[in-house]
């Protein structure tokens, strides 16, 4: 595991914690990696019954680190990091729980739509700001959002791409509960610890009944907007966006037809 990704197991609990507060826990290739290597051990491991995906009380992360993501995805979608990871997550066998707190930008917020219970700080910020980078929705919230939330307001999200307060998530049924940052992570935990002393096998045949609905096109859908998406990364639209953030301006999307 890369020092930025920490794992720990205790009470058959994995809390797999994103730990680079220089970089507000922006993902890199390597990091995407190590969070699909422990979710292949989670799954593996009988011992394993409950993952719990959390970061610090100020940052959950900023999403992805647009320097190591300027120059793009090589190969097949599943196949990269990112991918990887994503399809892993959708697939979870046992159930999956974050602690939030700070800024959940991008995969920060998609993520958390494949999680089965998700606890948020009232300092917590949410963003998919993928359209103003010159991108595209992924993790398959172009389909959970707007069947979840309604197409209004998933377009409204998704295509504007502003902040919103756990307050606004838990109004639109996104998390289970808004808690105190000092708290966010011992509620996670107290939850993931309820879960684990669970009969496990009624647990996993439960989260399996939960996703059994959506679960070929959520699929097909996570592939498209992947394959899109690394298209996008080449796009003029987004190089534009990169370079604006990396020169700390306003980008000029004036001249794009």
């Amino acid at each position: 595991m890369t020092d930025f990704v920490l794992t720990k197991t205790n009470n058959q609990v994995l809390t797999v914690r994103i730990n680079r507060p220089e970089r507000k826990n922006a993902l890199t290739h390597a990091m995407y990696t190590a969070l699909g290597d422990a979710l292949e051990k989670a799954d593996s491991d009988a011992d394993i019954r409950c993952v719990l995906f959390t970061g610090s009380e100020e940052c959950f992360t900023a999403g992805n680190d647009l320097s190591d993501f300027a120059s793009g995805l090589t190969g097949a979608f599943t196949e990269t990091p990112v991918g990887r990871f994503l399809f892993l997550l959708a697939k979870a066998k046992k159930p999956v729980v974050a602690a939030v707190n700070g800024p959940a930008v991008g995969i920060g917020t998609t993520m958390l739509l494949h999680c089965d219970m998700v606890f948020s700080g009232t300092n917590t910020r949410f963003q998919m700001p993928f359209a103003s980078l010159g991108l595209c929705p992924e993790g398959g919230s172009s389909l959970l959002l707007p069947t979840w939330i309604g197409r209004v307001r998933a377009a409204e999200l998704l295509m504007l791409g502003d902040t919103f307060s756990s307050e606004d998530a838990y109004r639109l049924g996104l998390i289970n509960r808004v808690c105190d940052p000092a708290d966010t992570e011992q509620t996670a935990i107290q939850v993931c610890q309820r879960l684990a002393s669970q009969p496990p096998a009624a647990i996993r045949a439960t989260k399996k009944l939960l996703s059994s609905p959506t679960h070929d096109e959520l699929a097909a859908t996570m592939l498209a907007e992947g394959e899109l998406f690394s298209e996008r990364l080449k796009s003029p639209e987004a190089a534009e966006a990169f370079g604006a953030f990396m020169q700390k301006r306003k980008p000029d999307f004036s001249s794009f037809k």
